[in-house]
């Protein structure tokens, strides 16, 4: 892979685990409030009762396991780049994170 395929990988796969990571946190979010609801009306979760897991806690679960995927693409990238290629692609994220880009 050619140092230009690299940062690109290297990119799309940081996109892809902030993506991750905010789908996440709006998982988490939506069972707490899921949790709320059914305890208000006095409910169960019925998926919960007969597989031992909500689907909730399954989508979590499967975007926790996404999430580490990404990690270690970005560990086994990080060994095939350099250092001065590290530091240009942290210069670009922060620029994207401050809007710049």
């Amino acid at each position: 892979m050619t140092t230009m395929q690299t940062h690109r990988v290297w990119q799309d796969t940081m996109r892809r685990r902030d993506e991750a990571r905010t789908l996440l946190d709006a998982l988490l979010h939506a069972k707490r409030v899921s949790e709320q609801n059914l305890a208000q009306i006095n409910r169960a979760d019925l998926v919960k009762q007969v597989t031992g897991r909500s689907s909730m806690e399954n989508a979590i679960e499967s975007t926790r396991r996404l999430i580490e995927s990404f990690d270690r693409v970005l560990v086994d990238l990080k060994d095939t780049l350099t250092d001065e290629d590290l530091a240009e692609l942290e210069s670009v994220a922060d620029e994207v994170e401050a809007g710049v880009a």
